[in-house]
């Protein structure tokens, strides 16, 4: 409420969204409120157990093995939540592919003080050398490996557009009284973000009222992330949706929910500071961004249909062949395995892999058709 009086009672959205999810004291991850998984705010796929991790695992190494050389390797996860799948990812490597060992190092960038001292905690003990550093730091000694981003780029500040009838608008927070706050209508949008609207919104005008979001975290994130990677891949795994789809005349709320205690919300201003806030990716803004910061796009792929192209379904069989002592443990497996794939759960998730430098790799391994029974 400070900050909102302090500003002149009105901010954009993206402003409100920055400080709900990050500022250090108060921001729901910069504080480390949030707790990820099935009895905390919102469950993740690694969050099920180690499945997820050990599926993915095939698609690291690929990319791994095919950086030049016998130099040092990096698996930089980029916002890591608990710090769940760089264990379970490092607990892996380890056994699977031990002769990367002594290669390879994990690093996390992590903005947020809160969580990192989580993962501090939970990482104490991997298997692989791991250590924190931000974007900056990256740049001044750019790596080579694989960067991941699961679940993080959904949680990048967005602007919130109004058609009012006659011009669109920038969406913003206002302050209604001295501790009310309410999403009101600011100033025109500038003339970038009306070109960048106008070339995802094809044919009339929305109705009056219509709202969306618009991804200008998106281009500053890439080109960081662009810099901090000499050589190797990007694998993005978030929700997404086609412009067609995201922009469609029926979605007239955008995307944006809040998530606490399992729970989802559309109302994007309950208690600032102890609620997620996501909107999911348009993949043309994705892909043009991308583009703009350096990186080639290596094809993009449904969550369930990579998992199946990485063995899943060979994994589900293979739960047949346990003994009834491990039945417990084996259902709650095939559970998180048939949520990974469920197009109303986590099977709608893209997976979209992009390229840094060098030439373009062998078609990963995710979107390779797997071979029929």
């Amino acid at each position: 409420m400070e900050r909102l009086q302090a500003a002149g009672g009105w901010v954009p959205f993206s402003t409100y969204m920055d400080w709900a999810l990050h500022d250090p004291s108060h921001g729901a991850y910069g504080a480390g409120r949030l707790q990820v998984g099935p009895s905390g705010d919102f469950a993740t796929s690694p969050s099920l157990g180690p499945d997820f991790a050990e599926l993915l695992l095939p698609q690291l190494l690929q990319w791994f093995q095919q950086q030049p050389g016998n130099g040092p390797l990096a698996l930089i996860e980029t916002g890591p939540g608990e710090g769940q799948l760089a264990l379970q990812l490092s607990e892996a490597i380890a056994r699977e592919a031990p002769e990367l060992r002594e290669r390879l190092e994990l690093v996390l960038v992590e903005p947020n003080p809160g969580m990192a001292e989580r993962q501090r905690v939970l990482l104490a003990e991997a298997p692989l050398r791991c250590r924190w550093q931000s974007f900056a730091q990256l740049q001044e000694s750019p790596l080579t490996g694989v960067m991941l981003a699961h679940e993080v780029l959904d949680a990048l500040a967005v602007e919130r557009v109004l058609w009012d009838g006659q011009d669109w608008r920038l969406q913003g927070v206002s302050l209604v009284g001295d501790a009310a706050l309410e999403l009101a209508a600011g100033p025109p949008l500038s003339a970038d973000l009306r070109a960048e609207l106008e070339a995802l919104i094809p044919g009339p005008s929305r109705p009056e009222g219509w709202c969306t979001e618009l991804h200008v975290g998106l281009a500053p994130w890439l080109a960081q992330a662009a810099a901090s990677l000499s050589q190797g891949q990007l694998l993005v795994i978030d929700y997404a949706h086609e412009a067609w789809r995201y922009y469609a005349p029926q979605r007239s709320n955008g995307t944006l929910m809040a998530y606490r205690g399992q729970r989802a919300s559309d109302d994007p201003l309950l208690e600032p500071g102890h609620w997620d806030l996501t909107a999911h990716l348009c993949l043309e803004s994705l892909e043009r961004a991308a583009a703009a910061s350096g990186w080639s796009l290596l094809g993009q792929r449904r969550q369930g249909e990579a998992l199946l192209a990485l063995g899943l379904a060979q994994r589900l069989h293979a739960l047949q062949q346990g003994s009834p002592a491990e039945l417990a443990d084996l259902l709650s497996r095939r559970e998180a395995l048939l949520r990974y794939v469920d197009p109303s759960a986590l099977g709608d998730f893209r997976w979209i892999a992009l390229q840094r430098s060098g030439a373009v790799a062998a078609q990963p391994l995710f979107l390779q058709d797997p071979p029929l029974a």
